[in-house]
């Protein structure tokens, strides 16, 4: 990732719709009533639009290029389903599901982690990562913090990522944490005395550290959270509007051909930090992860 914030930049859209990155005004993107599914127009058109939110190194723009394992993902699912492009529109975290809801992009690019909240809002493809918490914390960790729990207990300024799953771990703590835009402004209020703690998902946060090494700040190692007795563990997926079911179902069929086959994952996602510690448990299924019974 790069040291400066990710430029806000413009995303051109299927019909050659220019929508302002970073932002959720604007006319919409995406008109699957106006003849045939998503997918079929999506396979048409050649192109996938998808939302992200700048997180590295989940989907990201370095030099002025959208990159990241989940946009490596993205290329390689969508290329087999025949769509060979994948651009990218910018946008807050808290705002990347509202912004699919309005149809100012295909899909949600950002390793989001399925809760059942989101799930009443979007659909999920079937996870793609496994993904646990960290914090970035001051040089020397002074008030040595090593989870959630610490963080409560010592009264500390803590930061979190609007919409972001820790954000949610805070509120259920009673935690009231300042609220980022993006792991850059995170690091930032850490580095600026702004924060004691930033948390986020580890993998974020360790290659947001070893890309900024001028930047004072550590992460502690890595915790699955622990929320009233409970662990949380979780998995990130692609969103959907749940409407495009033929576009997620042929997802999941590509996707499933990558997460069962653990040396074709990795030389997709290892490029990026991912370890075979983030394959996909294949029996914690979105459906597990939404709540449903039955």
């Amino acid at each position: 990732m790069s040291k400066q914030r990710p430029a806000v930049r413009a995303a051109v859209a299927l019909a050659g719709l220019i929508v302002a990155a970073g932002s959720v005004a604007g006319c919409t993107k995406t008109d699957t009533a106006s003849g045939g599914s998503l997918l079929q127009q999506l396979q048409d058109s050649g192109t996938v639009t998808v939302g992200f939110a700048g997180e590295a190194p989940y989907s990201f723009e370095q030099d002025g290029q959208l990159t990241g394992a989940t946009v490596a993902l993205h290329r390689e699912i969508f290329k087999n389903l025949g769509i060979d492009n994948v651009e990218g529109v910018s946008t807050d975290f808290g705002a990347l599901i509202p912004g699919l809801q309005a149809r100012r992009f295909d899909v949600v690019s950002a390793g989001m982690s399925i809760l059942p909240q989101r799930c009443e809002q979007a659909a999920f493809s079937e996870p793609e990562f496994n993904y646990t918490t960290a914090l970035m914390v001051p040089k020397g960790n002074p008030a040595n913090l090593t989870d959630m729990q610490s963080v409560q207990q010592s009264g500390v300024r803590m930061a979190a990522m609007t919409g972001a799953i820790e954000s949610d771990y805070a509120q259920q703590l009673g935690i009231d944490a300042m609220q980022v835009a993006s792991p850059q402004d995170g690091m930032d209020a850490v580095a600026n005395g702004r924060a004691d703690v930033f948390a986020l998902t580890g993998i974020s946060l360790n290659w947001l550290a070893q890309n900024n090494p001028q930047v004072p700040v550590e992460v502690t190692n890595s915790f699955v959270a622990v929320i009233d007795g409970v662990p949380q563990v979780g998995a990130g997926g692609t969103v959907f509007r749940k409407e495009d079911t033929e576009l997620r179902d042929a997802y999941n069929a590509e996707l499933a051909k990558i997460t069962s086959d653990k040396e074709k994952y990795l030389s997709i996602v290892g490029p990026f930090g991912f370890t075979a510690e983030e394959l996909p448990d294949p029996n914690l299924t979105t459906a597990k992860l939404c709540g449903e019974t039955g």
